[in-house]
Order: structure tokens, then C-alpha cells, then sequence
């Protein structure tokens, strides 16, 4: 691989919120990771071949305990007792209809089957979500704003 393309590559990771990049090409494969520290390091992959054909690569060097980092440990999620209101798509949770009104639901409200229950913005669409059963919210699982996936909990009803 072209060293200025190479240099090019990890400027972009460098300046962007990617932090692993890998590239295969005929040459073989170039990986570029973004260590905690923000300065991406690379890994080549070449042949025996293609190693004894082309030049040392000294920008390559990267302590190899730069590419092991302790993951953080995700919180257990709280059990949810009652029936949880699912994402039907992928998009942004809104709880209320602007920013200034009042929430569709609140914890202890009672809900009848087709109350909405909040929002999702979805390709600048907003889409109301229904309760799916009657009963009194016991749990808001998402915050104002978050954005959610497909089939996430949002709301429990008991």
C-alpha cells in the first residue's frame, strides 16, 4: 500500500470517531485501531512474499498492550417485571410530542390498549407508540432523546 494513502488513512481515523479501520487490498491487509489515548496504530498483514519484497515498516510499531484495553463492564439491566412496550423500528425516543409539553406517560399512569405511550423519530418521521396492553406503567426504560434499536424495551406496563 502507498505510504500516502497509508498516511491519509490514519489522519482520517485520527480525526474522526472511528476507531478501527481495516483495509485489504492485493498487498494484503492494513488495519488501523485508535487506542484510548486517540493515536491510531497499525497492524500489516502481508505474505512471506510481500514481507521480504517491501520496506520495514517503522511507522507500524505500536506497543501490542496499546491494542488490548479493558472493555468497561456493562451494568446488569434492571429485570423488568410486566410487559414491556418494544421498538418497532430503529430511531429517537421522544417521551412528549415537543420539547415543552407534557409526557404521554408517566410512572403510575394507567394506560388502555392504543394510548400512546411516546414517540420515535424515525427518517425525520415521528411515529406514536401505542400500548399494546391496558394496565399502569411501572417503569420508563428510555431517556428523552436516546436513541433506541429495534425491538429495545421502553416502557413496562404491569
Amino acid at each position: 500500500m502507498d505510504l500516502r494513502k497509508l498516511k491519509t488513512l490514519i489522519d482520517l481515523v485520527s480525526d474522526s470517531n472511528v476507531t478501527e479501520l481495516e483495509i485489504t487490498e492485493a498487498e494484503g491487509t492494513v488495519r488501523i485501531v485508535k487506542g484510548g489515548g486517540g493515536a491510531p496504530y497499525v497492524q500489516n498483514h502481508m505474505t512471506h512474499n510481500q514481507q521480504q519484497q517491501s520496506m520495514p515498516m517503522q511507522y507500524a510499531a505500536a506497543p501490542a498492550s496499546s491494542a488490548i484495553e479493558a472493555a468497561p463492564i456493562p451494568a446488569a439491566e434492571p429485570v423488568a417485571v410486566g410487559h414491556s412496550v418494544k421498538s418497532p423500528m430503529v430511531g429517537t425516543f421522544y417521551r412528549a410530542s415537543s420539547p415543552g409539553a407534557k409526557s404521554f406517560v408517566e410512572i403510575g399512569d394507567v394506560v388502555k390498549v392504543g394510548d400512546t405511550v411516546c414517540i420515535i423519530e424515525a427518517m425525520k418521521i415521528l411515529n406514536e407508540i401505542e400500548a399494546d396492553m391496558s394496565g399502569t406503567v411501572t417503569q420508563i426504560l428510555c431517556e428523552n432523546g436516546q436513541a433506541i434499536e429495534y425491538g429495545q424495551p421502553m416502557v413496562v406496563i404491569a
